[in-house]
């Protein structure tokens, strides 16, 4: 299954898929085309997934094959999470699987998270694979997490599960099996009505050095 979108009431709910949700560049289409239609429906988004993964991240697979696109790819990807930073909507990740390197940034990008209690992990596993964050990831982490958060997420690889996410603030709410979408939906439903001109300026203001980070070395 691809990236679907769904809506309660005003709420547009993007499905991420239901596999590894790896980001490859027909999946960033996808996401890229429902995310106009609900900035153009919706009132507030909440992005989900159905499966054991939120996201695994960057299509690894695709990069190694296609190593000549690498600076377009991490240009694509790193767009993908200016827009959602900047979002001129409220913003919920409900984190019902694993979130994983790309897919973490994915989740920290938006306004709120809320993770699964009992299942899955919430990690930058970066060290552990040899791929340094780029300046525009690393400002992004950085912006969303307390410094010590940031140096033990970002240079250990810690496996975070939900709880202990929360705990270190990484994601702002957990939830049982099942309800995670509820919460994630519950949480965002008294932000609707925000205007989106005023909230999407709000959002590009406070995240200004992120974003131009982010926009930095694409092809």
């Amino acid at each position: 299954m691809t990236a679907t979108l769904t809506y309660r009431d005003k709420i547009a709910v993007l499905d991420l898929g239901d596999d590894e949700n790896r980001f490859s560049p027909d999946w960033l289409d996808t996401v890229d085309r429902l995310l106009d239609e609900a900035q153009q429906n919706a009132h507030a988004l909440v992005t989900t997934a159905t499966g054991k993964f939120y996201s695994n991240g960057l299509d690894l697979e695709w990069l190694t094959a296609h190593g000549d696109r690498a600076q377009w790819y991490v240009g694509r990807v790193q767009a993908l999470f200016s827009r959602i930073l900047t979002f001129p909507l409220p913003t919920v990740a409900a984190v019902v699987g694993h979130a994983f390197g790309a897919g973490a940034m994915l989740g920290i990008a938006h306004d709120y998270r809320v993770m699964r209690a009992d299942r899955g992990y919430y990690c930058f596993p970066e060290v552990d694979i040899h791929i340094p964050f780029t300046p525009g990831m690393a400002a992004l982490i950085q912006a969303k997490l307390t410094p010590q958060t940031a140096v033990t997420a970002m240079t250990t690889g810690h496996r975070y599960g939900g709880l202990e996410a929360e705990a270190a603030g990484l994601v702002d709410r957990t939830a049982g099996e099942g309800t995670v979408l509820d919460a994630a939906v519950e949480l965002v439903t008294p932000l609707v009505g925000k205007d989106p001109g005023t909230l999407g300026v709000i959002k590009s203001t406070m995240f200004a050095t992120v974003v131009e980070s982010l926009a930095q070395g694409r092809a």
